[in-house]
Order: structure tokens, then C-alpha cells, then sequence
């Protein structure tokens, strides 16, 4: 088959790919942080996903921030089961890259990791990242409670006003409660840990969001 890395259009129930049951292998532990990549976590710890285009450079950006326990790259907010790299990039499967970040929340808050979110991207671009096209670049804040969704939306208002003075266009980041999230395959967990030099995009638009 051959694959577009440039499919700006989502695909349907009946166009998407059909996936498979067996889920992608991926090694036990974090390569810098040496936590566990998979549940169960400690209680006391809440989960966060972001879509930022491509997950390598955001993936470092959280795994830096104090109080992340562990993060992993995958993909969600799509239609195919258990889906590889090479389908995401197809168009055909309507996931998202997307880092998902769990963090303690007595030493960073989930409106820091927002803050994060939205300087180290440019939410403006829709279904592309700088010179990333594609459905799996889009924006995206996946929540898992009504306070998170509650904080994002206001976090959105917030940032969008900032972006509207600078001459920026209307934030397209979608908002949608969590859904399934499938491991990346284990070569672009912590990418830029083994790959120093590799691709980052986290420039973000240049506008602090404090």
C-alpha cells in the first residue's frame, strides 16, 4: 500500500483502516526517566495527552518538567485498533500524535503542563505543524475529568486573546474527552534521548502565555 504523509481530511468509519487485536510491543521502562511506561501508576499521580504535531520534541519538553513521572508518544482520536506508524501517516486511521504525561500533581499542575502545551506549539495551523501535513498533526488536548476539560477551555480563551493581539488566526486545537491511546512503536519512545541531533518543532509561535 502506499502511504501520503499530506492527508488533511479525516477519514470515515467505512475509509479507515481496519487495525488489528494485537497491541504494539513497547519496552517496560522510560529511557531517561527509568519509571514504568505502563499502568499501573502510583495513586496519587493524573494522566495528560497532548497533541503538538510531531510527538518526538514534545515528548522531551515534558519529560524535562519537574513532577512528570513518566510520558510516553502514541496516537489517539482515531478510528483504527492498534494502528502503526505507517498507517497513521496513510491518513486512514484519524489518530493524533499525541504525548501522554503522568505527573504528580502536588508538584506540577495541570495548568502548568497547559502553559507548556500551548507555547511549544502554534495551535493556529490546523491539520499541520510547520511544515508537517496531515491529520496526525493536528492540535489537540485530550482531558480525563471535567476539571481538566474545564482548565483547558479556559486556558484556550486565554491564549487565544494573546494570539489575536499578535496577528495570529483562531486556535484550531480540538478538546475532547480521552479515548483510547495506542504506544507508538518502541523506536520513537524518547526519540530525541537516543537521536540528540533528531527533529524537535517546539518553537511555538514566540508568545508567552503568563
Amino acid at each position: 500500500m502506499s502511504f501520503s504523509h499530506y492527508s488533511v481530511e479525516m477519514p470515515t468509519t467505512d475509509s479507515a483502516l481496519p487495525g488489528r487485536k494485537e497491541r504494539m510491543p513497547v519496552l517496560e521502562n522510560h529511557f531517561v526517566i527509568g519509571n514504568p511506561l505502563h499502568p499501573p501508576f502510583p495513586p496519587t499521580m493524573q494522566t495528560a495527552i497532548f497533541g503538538m504535531g510531531c510527538f518526538w520534541g514534545p515528548e522531551r519538553k515534558f519529560w524535562e518538567q519537574q513532577g512528570v513521572y513518566t510520558t510516553a508518544v502514541g496516537y489517539t482520536a482515531g478510528l483504527t485498533p492498534n494502528p502503526t506508524y505507517e498507517e497513521i501517516c496513510s491518513g486512514l486511521t484519524g489518530h493524533s500524535e499525541v504525548v501522554q504525561i503522568v505527573f504528580d500533581p502536588m508538584t506540577v499542575t495541570y495548568r502548568e503542563l497547559l502553559i507548556l502545551f500551548w507555547e511549544c506549539h502554534d495551535p493556529t495551523q490546523g491539520m499541520r505543524q510547520g511544515n508537517d501535513m496531515g491529520t496526525q498533526y493536528r492540535s489537540g488536548i485530550y482531558t480525563f475529568s471535567e476539571k481538566q476539560l474545564a482548565e483547558a477551555m479556559q486556558s484556550k480563551t486565554a491564549f487565544q486573546k494573546k494570539l489575536l493581539a499578535s496577528g495570529y488566526g483562531g486556535i484550531t486545537t480540538e478538546i475532547l474527552p480521552a479515548g483510547e491511546f495506542y504506544f507508538a512503536e518502541h523506536y520513537h519512545q524518547q526519540y530525541l534521548a537516543k537521536v540528540p541531533n533528531g527533529y524537535c518543532g517546539t518553537d511555538g509561535t514566540g508568545i508567552g502565555f503568563r
